[in-house]
């Protein structure tokens, strides 16, 4: 059994990523892994201050929720990213939370698979690409974690629109997948 922390980064309730990451879970947990679903919707997450004390202390000076996202992050054998695509690229929660991960380079994380769920209201494959870049950007900062899998579910905008999407399936047996 993994444990599996999912992130959903969108501000919007039943977002259309966070539908992409309740189906990753229910795939997890039908896998016998347990499975977490956090959304940062209501969460207090200050920027980071580049202070680098978290290097030092492996817990960041700043007592909010990403501290405690980030000592979850800490042992999770599996973490997933959920976020909406805006301008091509991931929501600012999204990197604000990855900036406020910084305690986890120097710790003795368990996570080795990272994986991305997105959508967007563009449907053409080139439009994760930046963010999926940047996740890997942060991944590769992380020499024991490897980006494991990907899902892009392009052409919605509203918030649940299509509950019939295929890319639901898609993260659902990414899901069901994690043994």
């Amino acid at each position: 059994m993994k444990n599996v922390l999912i992130i959903s980064t969108s501000p919007r309730k039943n977002s259309n990523s966070e539908s992409l990451a309740a189906a990753f879970a229910r795939g997890a947990e039908e896998a016998g892994n347990k499975a977490e679903l956090v959304s940062l919707r209501g969460k207090k997450i200050s920027f980071c201050q580049g202070c680098f004390i978290c290097q030092e202390k492996l817990r960041c000076v700043i007592h909010d929720d990403a501290d405690l996202l980030c000592q979850k992050a800490l042992s999770a054998d599996v973490l997933v990213f959920a976020s909406p695509i805006y301008y091509y690229e991931m929501s600012g929660q999204m990197k604000t939370l990855l900036d406020r991960f910084n305690p986890l380079f120097p710790a003795d994380y368990a996570f080795r698979d990272v994986y991305f769920l997105a959508s967007a209201a563009e449907e053409e494959a080139s439009v994760p690409q930046r963010a999926i870049s940047g996740l890997e950007g942060w991944v590769e900062c992380f020499e024991k974690a490897h980006l494991a899998g990907t899902v892009f579910m392009g052409g919605v905008t509203e918030a649940g629109e299509k509950p019939d999407h295929p890319k639901l399936e898609e993260a659902y047996r990414m899901g069901k997948g994690i043994s």
